[in-house]
């Protein structure tokens, strides 16, 4: 079988390669948002988009399901646009090309946008049946979740009108999840004295590539590479030795995944080239051997640049230089209450220079305010001994969880009767939309199920066949199991 439109269940698969071939990275859902509203007309269905850009759309229940509690089943519209440096590819523009390898599919060079995008495929499959039972039927989905969750901060109350909640952006089959990570941005801005670079360098380009990256919640605590650090301790340990002048330093490309790739422009003298070529080498040695098991193929290579017409001065650098390598970053602590669940986290996700400043953009996540505040007050600490400027932005609450759910207790004695084994009920270290929904919607019931899905936000993500399907047999017979409305 070479075409994912023909696996099971035919129509979920269906929907995907129509999702795949409509591109939708965060803040560019549009496309596919009209695509989506377009077909629900057709079929004669409700629907509403927000004054965010969120679509609500609403089937009738079928004969007989009427008095059955409202469902909304929800799933987030964009994807985390990421590919390798190899690959051509326009996310605003350029389908994505999924293909099936062995138990899984996959993505040619670019992540695949299972995440969510087989959960949005789930509920447009339903919402085009005849055949599935059900009771009246919601289904939101949501825009920019990957970039900042617009779509959930800005749901108000009133739109909808169900009484229980499915989120299909769990990653892992056979868990039940009834709670999250809270997270926030931190964007420390450094700004930068410039001066003319020294006579009798050259210039190189340093770049660190060939990491995993993944997930910088559901991955975090793997272990694996991460390409600012990395590069940020590479200067710590070298730049004062060789003399080395830096005049740019870029890395990462989202705050919510792991770098896999950085770089740095920098100057050296001429007398030092080689000593350079030999400390690449053998760091990149070392990064090997200490990442053997969880990153082994980061590859450094160093390559001829044009001279800048300015580097950082001395303090400039050095600051920056300490300021890097003495950022936090990974698992801050794992929870005492869900075993091997990773409680607070931060990753350096992505910095950039411009004229006047380079700007280091971090991500917080805690299943716990307190552990959010404290690493809050880290980086604050951090960024005034560098006499630089934090701003914390964009904080959304976590999912607090509810042992006495009733939907989780319903999806739970499904799971039983269908496979015959207990699920797991986990809290996720990643930032579902349940948490800020509970805002508008506080009295709402809600569970989040899904497929497994490996190394989401990097190339390397698959979604596992086999539990697409079990994951769908679920969801469909948790529908027709809700009960009566009070």
């Amino acid at each position: 079988m070479t075409s994912i439109n023909q696996l099971y269940p035919q129509p979920l698969w269906q929907w995907f390669e129509q999702i795949c071939a409509i591109p939708h990275p965060s803040k560019h859902e549009a496309a596919l948002s009209a695509h989506i509203q377009a077909w629900a007309k057709e079929k004669g269905l409700a629907v509403t988009e927000d004054k965010v850009g969120n679509l609500i759309i609403r089937k009738p229940a079928t004969a007989g399901m009427e008095n059955r509690k409202i469902v909304v089943i929800q799933a987030h519209i964009d994807m985390v646009p990421q590919k390798n440096n190899d690959k051509v590819h326009d996310f605003e523009k350029d389908p994505i090309e999924p293909w099936i390898d062995g138990e899984w599919v996959k993505a040619k060079g670019t992540t695949l946008g299972s995440d969510n995008g087989i959960g949005m495929a789930s509920a447009l499959a339903i919402l085009g049946s005849d055949d599935i039972p059900h009771g009246p039927l919601e289904v939101l989905l949501t825009i920019d979740e990957e970039a900042g969750m617009t779509g959930a901060f800005g749901l108000e109350a009133g739109m909808l009108e169900a009484d229980i909640l499915i989120n299909t952006d769990s990653e892992q089959e056979g868990e039940i999840y009834m709670g999250c990570a809270g997270g926030v941005d931190a964007e420390i801005t450094l700004p930068m004295v410039w001066e003319a670079p020294a006579e009798g360098y050259q210039c190189f380009e340093l770049n660190l590539s060939g990491l995993k990256g993944g997930h910088s919640g559901v991955n975090i605590h793997l272990g694996r590479g991460n390409a600012n650090k990395l590069l940020g301790r590479f200067l710590f340990e070298n730049a004062e030795a060789l003399q080395l002048e830096l005049t740019a330093f870029s890395g990462g490309s989202l705050r919510n995944a792991i770098p896999r790739e950085a770089g740095v422009t920098i100057m050296v003298p001429e007398e030092h080239v080689a000593a350079l070529r030999t400390k690449v080498t053998e760091f990149e040695a070392l990064i090997r051997e200490e990442l053997a098991v969880a990153d082994p193929d980061g590859t450094l290579t160093l390559k001829e640049a044009a001279t800048p017409s300015r580097v950082m001065s001395e303090q400039s650098q050095n600051t920056l230089i300490d300021l890097l390598h003495a950022c936090p970053n990974g698992v801050m602590r794992m929870s005492d209450e869900v075993e091997g669940v990773t409680e607070t986290s931060l990753n350096v996700g992505v910095i950039s220079t411009d004229e006047q400043e380079v700007k280091v953009l971090c991500l917080i996540r805690s299943l716990i305010d307190s552990g959010r505040t404290q690493v809050e007050g880290m980086l604050i600490a951090l960024a005034n001994l560098a006499g630089a400027e934090i701003e914390l932005s964009g904080a959304y609450p976590g999912w607090k969880p509810d042992n006495s759910s009733p939907v989780m207790a319903i999806v739970r004695e499904t799971y039983q009767d269908i496979y015959h084994k207990e699920p797991v009920i986990m809290v996720i270290h990643a930032g579902l939309e349940c948490g800020l929904f509970k805002k508008p919607y506080p009295e709402m019931d809600m569970v989040s199920i899904g497929p497994t899905i490996r190394f989401p936000h990097s190339p390397d993500e698959m979604v596992n066949i086999e539990t697409v399907g079990q994951y769908w047999q679920l969801l469909l017979a948790v529908l027709e199991r809700i009960p009566t409305k009070d």
